[in-house]
Formats: structure tokens, C-alpha cells, sequence
């Protein structure tokens, strides 16, 4: 990560509809590596992009799992959080960053909707609302910490996040939790932070923001 982002009050809601062709439209994908259009395009000449092979087989096992396929050892391919976390090597001649990223993030979407969905035939909205309340709450207590102390910092020879950066997301997100203030899941997604010494660690800070994502698409 490297540029500050700070949310803003943008409209990226997502159709549902485009959620799930993301995953049941990899097909397309497949037929990249014989020789016919590809899903996505291809990053510009001197730009590296995703391995075109690995970004494939990852939206197969996201269309085998959202389509109820059965795993060979009949545990789940990926969830919404794998799909979050997905990453690629980065070569010549592969697929353009920015659209996969968008394509993931709208599989995510799907995925999260099925699982909210199915929790809910199970256990009843109420109880899945109670859930996600408790959960956001969680979450607000941990934000809400006095500035520069809400993360561990690393050590004295090391770097992390920029407090000062990762404080004013805090406070961000504070707002959306206790006063509604808009903020969309892909402004969340979105956040990154320069790093300087004796910084927030990474995967605290990281942890946190993930957290939230699934606090927020829980709820949509």
C-alpha cells in the first residue's frame, strides 16, 4: 500500500444481477489461454498484469463453488474472504490490474449475499441482525480508541502504517458506525497508507478493515 485514500461520500452500490454474472460468467475466462476473447483485457505494453493462467483458474473455483459443484474432497473451494484476499503474480502480457480487481470485488459481493441469505433461512433475521450488531459494535469499541494507541506498533527498526493515515480512517469509520454516515464497501476496500517507522502493524490495521467489509456487507 502505498498512497493515503480516505473515503468519500461516493455511490458505488452494486446490482445484484452484475454480482453474480461475475462468477457465473467465467467461462469467458477460460477461453483466454486458447486463443479466443479474453474476460479482460490486457495490461499495456511495458505495464505487469495478473497471470493470466492463475486469475482463470481462481474465477473457475469461484464459479464451481457458487454454482454448488463439489470439491473433490467436499470442502468448500473459497468463501467471500478468500476472494477478498485473492492474489496474483504479476507478469508481462497479463490481464489489466484494475478491471479483475473490480470483477473480484463484485464476486465478493455475491458471495457475501448468498452466505447472508442462507444465515438468514437458518437462523431468522432477527437473530442475524442482532449478529452483525454485535459484531459492529466490536468493531466501534476497538475504532473509538484514543488516537495513536488503536494498533500495536512495530518495532523500533521497522515500518508500518502511518499513524496519522490510519487515525483519520479510524475516525471515518467511527462516524459511519455511530452516526450513519454514508461510506461504501469499495471506499473501505480502497483505503491504503503510506508507511513510516515505528508505524501501526500491517496486519492488525488489515485485520480491522476486513472485519468492517463484512460488517458492511452483511447488513447491505
Amino acid at each position: 500500500m502505498t498512497d493515503p485514500t480516505t473515503p468519500t461520500d461516493v455511490d458505488a452500490s452494486r446490482d445484484g444481477d452484475r454480482a453474480t454474472d461475475a462468477v457465473t460468467d467465467t467461462d469467458a475466462a477460460q477461453t483466454s489461454q486458447r486463443g479466443a476473447a479474453a474476460l479482460f483485457p490486457e495490461a499495456p505494453r511495458r505495464v505487469l498484469g495478473y497471470d493470466r493462467a492463475a486469475v482463470d483458474a481462481f474465477l473457475e473455483r469461484a464459479r464451481q463453488e457458487f454454482e454448488g459443484e463439489p470439491s473433490a474432497d467436499g470442502t468448500p473451494y473459497l468463501d467471500a474472504a478468500a476472494v477478498r484476499t485473492a492474489a496474483f503474480p504479476l507478469v508481462k502480457r497479463g490481464y489489466a490490474i484494475e478491471p479483475v480487481d473490480a470483477a473480484l470485488a463484485r464476486i465478493e459481493d455475491a458471495f457475501a449475499a448468498r452466505d447472508r441469505e442462507a444465515a438468514v433461512a437458518a437462523a431468522g433475521t432477527r437473530v442475524w441482525v442482532a449478529r452483525a450488531r454485535d459484531d459492529a459494535q466490536v468493531l466501534l469499541n476497538h475504532l473509538a480508541r484514543p488516537r495513536r494507541r488503536r494498533f500495536a506498533r512495530v518495532g523500533w527498526l521497522r515500518f508500518g502504517y502511518r499513524i496519522d493515515e490510519v487515525d483519520l480512517v479510524a475516525d471515518r469509520l467511527v462516524e459511519y458506525f455511530e452516526t450513519g454516515r454514508p461510506i461504501t464497501v469499495d471506499q473501505v476496500r480502497a483505503v491504503a497508507f503510506r508507511m513510516q517507522r515505528r508505524g501501526y502493524q500491517e496486519e492488525q490495521v488489515d485485520a480491522l478493515l476486513d472485519a468492517v467489509i463484512d460488517v458492511m456487507l452483511a447488513v447491505r
